[in-house]
């Protein structure tokens, strides 16, 4: 069974009451913003889960835009949703993926197995004339999980640093603009890390913000002689995009890529760090 799961598969285990947990995350900018979207309209018998609160920790120059979350998020988001080792879990988003994705690698990361992303979001459930429901969303049931964190592989800035020192490869998943220094709106300094090399993680998706085929997603890696991800790590601002990219290499077999958490945001916020632009 791949990591991703189509509308009609989804539906089909709701009517067939299969045990599935369904969890949209959401962000929006705003204080309440992500519920009130989240009220606004979501696939039945979804819960709710606030990115910014459950996925990612205090921001800091020390740890970068968006830090991994604690034990006590974690476990007070399986506490929310009511995580149950017997129920399948889906994650899905409303915009371009990003969300699913950092949603899919950090329950991937404590434990949960099988955790599984709506191919498309709510917009392909959508375009599939599929229903939608506002309000609360579903009653969690008790849960039965606690967080085992670390089950994902990790990279901290000294280890970046010792990888590429060492011919190691490091990916930069950010849009090219950003990894040539042309423009940079989230950080303090424009540019990438030196040694990186760049793979756009939007790249692997098609334009409904859909995974490309397997073979197609091994091609674009391959023409970077990457053919397994062990030896990988991979890096964008603050760790969204390379969530996703961690996200379509499994998908296409390609297991193994470390996520430098704190990205480009951890490495940019040190003014010793070096810093390389494409001219």
């Amino acid at each position: 069974m791949g990591i991703t799961i189509t509308p009609r598969e989804l539906l089909d285990r709701v009517r067939t009451s299969k045990k599935t947990t369904i969890i949209n995350s959401v962000w929006e900018p705003g204080e309440g913003a992500s519920y009130l979207r989240f009220r606004d309209g979501h696939i039945p018998d979804s819960m709710f889960c606030d990115a910014a609160a459950a996925l990612a920790g205090v921001p800091s120059s020390q740890q970068g835009r968006n830090p991994l979350p604690d034990h006590e998020q974690v476990a007070r988001l399986f506490r929310t949703v009511g995580m149950n080792v017997d129920s399948q879990v889906v994650v899905y988003d409303n915009d371009k993926g990003l969300m699913a994705a950092r949603a899919w690698w950090i329950l991937t990361w404590a434990g949960v197995p099988n955790v599984r992303i709506l191919d498309g979001g709510l917009q392909a459930w959508q375009r599939e004339g599929l229903p939608i429901v506002g309000g609360p969303g579903n009653l969690s049931t008790a849960a039965n999980m606690n967080p085992q964190l670390g089950q994902l592989p990790t990279a901290t800035i000294e280890e970046v640093k010792a990888h590429v020192d060492n011919g190691g490869v490091l990916v930069d998943c950010r849009e090219h603009n950003r990894f040539a220094g042309r423009k940079e709106a989230l950080d303090l300094k424009a540019g990438h890390i030196p040694g990186a090399i760049n793979l756009p993680s939007l790249d692997l998706f098609d334009e409904n913000y859909q995974f490309r085929s397997r073979d197609e997603i091994r091609e674009m890696f391959a023409q970077h002689n990457i053919t397994s991800g062990e030896s990988v790590i991979v890096y964008s601002g603050s760790g969204l995009h390379s969530a996703q990219m961690i996200a379509a290499m499994h998908h296409a077999g390609l297991e193994g890529a470390a996520l430098f958490v704190g990205g480009w945001s951890l490495w940019a916020a040190d003014r010793s760090n070096p810093v390389m632009r494409v001219d």
